[in-house]
């Protein structure tokens, strides 16, 4: 009993526990008040005391989001330095691999916004109900996914490469992917506790576990990529045992943070085996919908993929490398998405959807200031960036010119980054699921077919699809967001 008391005080209070808990009478009311009236803070609540609360759970999971960027671009860079052939390796085996994580990341919606609830209701017992569940389940998804994964991997890599690669290219992606689910569990455990944490609000303890991850990543790259200090030279399979290495560490001290008993969400042995059906039925009406929406992502992001591969080595290489660079820009949307999905959850748990509109408004200023500097630095260091991965002439040319989509594109971004996080952290995943279907798969990839298949556009026509996907997206989820339906929705 001392020890739960213990972490109840290390969950920093936020400015909405100050303010009493809402009645269905008072959301009802909300929804007749204007918009103008809706946006005005309760006279007790000052607008620096929601920023600091934004700011609480946004910075840590900004520190991380750009470690993992930052590790993902210099493991990039060193396998870049075996050739384009070690880059194109890697990015076939990145969608077969995100497929499997299709259930594990629904689950991971499903556990932050139930678990953002239970906070914002005060029930940790709840909390550690829900952590409890998803353990179970994503341990038994996480290993039938590294048997089925193992076993499909070639196959997997062949037809994403759509008889646009070189044989040695196919082995090496094979290679690549096999290790990668040797791991699988271990990255599906971690990401599942980061998920409950993040729910609580505590997004401190993953940024620090990630981080020392993610060194030991960089230090195995370093030994097995090349052959160091008498370690094999492994190329690009000693990239992916590296990141699994990492990921094992990840999992060993996240494990420790919820088994400790020092943070909200708390893991006892006794209870790891439990089965609660209201529990699980709970989780799955959240996670089901982000299920499909994460199939369609994949579905719609393989589909593209392949007709990029179909140019060749060059442009493929460039693709990735401005797909990996652009992926270091999602660290602004989603870490003020996890901010919006935490507090906009805890909100709605003590029915108080006045203040879900605040913070969820406030994360989108934020977010949108910072991609608009991120889009202009990366319009002026573009050559620069690219050249990072590779000093082909060809290569260099071509990638500074797309990195003017990447750069126009961050506002947009970010806004649907953040703007889609308030909607999960309210429990609205089956529209976003909707805006995945026609956005990726009946703007993206039809388009990048008439542009690239059609009208030898090339590169050129794949980015044109991208740009119109992300436009279309971020509007789209806008116009959702100000309806406000997603503040009747109960879980």
């Amino acid at each position: 009993m001392e020890e739960e008391k213990k972490a109840q005080k290390r969950v920093k209070p936020i400015t909405l526990d100050k303010l009493p808990p809402g009645t269905d009478e008072t959301l009802e009311a909300e929804f007749r008040k204007s918009r103008r009236e809706r946006r005005s803070l309760p006279d007790t609540i000052e607008n620096r005391e929601l920023y600091r609360d934004i700011i609480q759970i946004a910075w840590p999971s900004l520190c991380e989001l750009f470690l993992t960027s930052l590790v993902s671009m210099v493991d990039n860079m060193m396998v870049g330095n075996l050739g384009d052939w070690a880059i194109s390796a890697v990015g076939l085996a990145t969608q077969p691999r995100f497929i499997f994580m299709n259930l594990i990341m629904a689950l991971n919606t499903g556990t932050t916004a139930m678990i953002s609830r239970a906070r914002g209701r005060q029930d940790r017992e709840k909390a550690d109900r829900i952590l409890r569940q998803c353990m179970v389940l994503v341990t038994f998804i996480g290993v039938v996914s590294a048997i089925l994964g193992y076993a499909l991997s070639e196959p997997m890599v062949r037809f994403m490469a759509n008889e646009g690669l070189e044989p040695d290219v196919l082995l090496a992606g094979t290679r690549y992917l096999q290790v990668q689910f040797l791991f699988f569990p271990t990255l599906a455990i971690a990401s599942t506790i980061t998920a409950a944490l993040k729910g609580t609000g505590q997004a401190k303890p993953s940024m620090v576990y990630n981080t020392i991850a993610n060194l030991v990543n960089i230090c195995f790259n370093w030994l097995l990529i090349n052959g160091h200090w008498g370690f094999p030279r492994l190329e690009v399979v000693g990239a992916s045992i590296a990141t699994g290495i990492g990921q094992t560490v990840a999992l060993a001290i996240a494990l420790w943070c919820v088994f400790s008993g020092r943070f909200y969400c708390t893991m006892h042995m006794k209870h790891l085996l439990s089965f609660e059906k209201d529990t699980v039925s709970g989780i799955v009406k959240v996670g089901v919908p982000s299920v499909v929406e994460q199939l369609f992502m994949r579905v719609g992001m393989i589909i593209f993929t392949r007709t990029v591969t179909s140019l060749g080595s060059v442009q493929f290489a460039t693709h990735m490398i401005c797909m990996n660079i652009q992926s270091m820009s999602f660290m602004i949307g989603q870490g003020f998405a996890v901010s919006s999905t935490a507090l906009v959850g805890q909100s709605l748990g003590k029915k108080r959807p006045d203040m879900a509109e605040h913070y969820s408004r406030r994360c989108r200023n934020f977010g949108l200031a910072a991609a608009f500097v991120i889009g202009i630095l990366f319009f002026l260091f573009r050559r620069f960036l690219v050249g990072l991965y590779n000093k082909d002439a060809e290569l260099l040319a071509l990638g500074s010119y797309i990195m003017i989509f990447v750069a126009i594109l961050q506002p947009f971004q970010a806004n649907q980054f953040i703007l889609g996080g308030s909607l999960r952290g309210a429990g609205d995943t089956r529209f976003t699921a909707m805006v995945m279907l026609i956005t990726i798969v009946g703007i993206r990839t039809a388009l990048a077919y008439l542009l690239v298949t059609l009208l030898h556009m090339e590169l050129t026509g794949a980015w044109i699809a991208v740009a119109a996907d992300q436009i279309a997206r971020s509007l789209i989820i806008m116009w959702r967001y100000n309806t406000g339906k997603w503040k009747k929705i109960k879980l």
